[in-house]
């Protein structure tokens, strides 16, 4: 099972399902265009979550497994022993002999009696998306990042991981600012911005935010690849108490920025290495060096 889990880790994390069958599944069912982006497995259980906060969780029989098959491949067991069905662009994940198929989905706050109730869903034409900029401003937690709050039910309704990806590289707001740094006209840029790509998306399959870009997105999933705007190398990052994949450009996404500029009479930073991976190394150390 842990090499089943590191074969779908290499075959799904980052696309999107274009395809989701399974034969008495308990619990929500995903949505087609819906992105995967982990796969945990603990003995014989593995789970599969997906950016709308879905999980997948799957237990097996003794010779039960997960099979990935490139498109058009031959399957090793017949079709009808498959349990779950899982097809993107490029591969097809099948379990087979599972004793338990079910979903449920990851906490939601909202739920929480003193939490507050949803924001508006931003996919609808009536959402009032100046209450969403507003509740966004307002956030009941100044201290957390841009990047917390806006997957917040109580902000706003209907934005996943990924659009919270590529709305932050649009407006180019850097992802661990801080609420309280954020001004009103940026809340309502980025509130405006999800709307906005959300809607465009209703009616297609595989989201799709930046047209000229191959694959359609402008940072998710692209981890190390070049940013189309500025060129630096796009990063992935694990944030939250889910660890959520946040992908984003440290070229260009620097509003609101939470670290101080560097100073260059400092020696280290005078010491920079001109290669990228060297700059980030230096940059990491000047970022978490304590006050002085």
């Amino acid at each position: 099972m842990y090499r089943a889990a590191a074969v779908l880790r290499t075959a799904l994390v980052g696309t999107t399902i274009s395809r989701f069958e399974s034969v008495g599944l308990v619990g929500p069912v995903p949505q087609v265009g819906a992105a995967i982006e982990r796969v945990e497995n603990h003995g014989k259980q593995l789970e599969i979550v997906f950016d709308d906060g879905i999980v997948l969780h799957t237990q097996f029989r003794l010779r039960g497994t997960w099979h990935a098959y490139h498109v058009g491949q031959k399957w090793k067991r017949r079709r009808h022993l498959a349990h779950v069905i899982i097809e993107t662009e490029d591969w097809v994940a099948v379990a087979f002999g599972t004793r338990v198929a079910e979903t449920y989905r990851q906490f939601d706050q909202s739920r929480h009696p003193r939490a507050g109730g949803l924001g508006p869903d931003v996919a609808r034409p009536d959402a009032d998306l100046h209450e969403c900029a507003s509740r966004l401003f307002h956030y009941d937690n100044q201290d957390s990042t841009i990047a917390e709050a806006m997957l917040d039910p109580r902000v706003m309704s209907g934005v996943g991981n990924v659009y919270r990806c590529e709305v932050l590289w649009s407006c180019g707001v850097h992802p661990w600012a801080l609420v309280s740094s954020v001004p009103q006209s940026t809340c309502l840029d980025i509130v405006l911005t999800a709307a906005a790509q959300v809607r465009a998306n209703l009616q297609s399959p595989v989201r799709v935010t930046a047209p000229d870009v191959p694959g359609g997105l402008a940072v998710y999933g692209r981890n190390g690849q070049k940013c189309v705007r500025c060129g630096d190398v796009i990063r992935l990052t694990k944030v939250g108490t889910h660890a959520r994949l946040l992908y984003w450009c440290e070229g260009c996404q620097v509003g609101c920025e939470p670290y101080p500029e560097r100073d260059d009479s400092d020696p280290i930073a005078r010491m920079m290495d001109a290669h990228p991976a060297g700059a980030q190394f230096i940059s990491d150390i000047l970022r978490h060096r304590p006050a002085s």
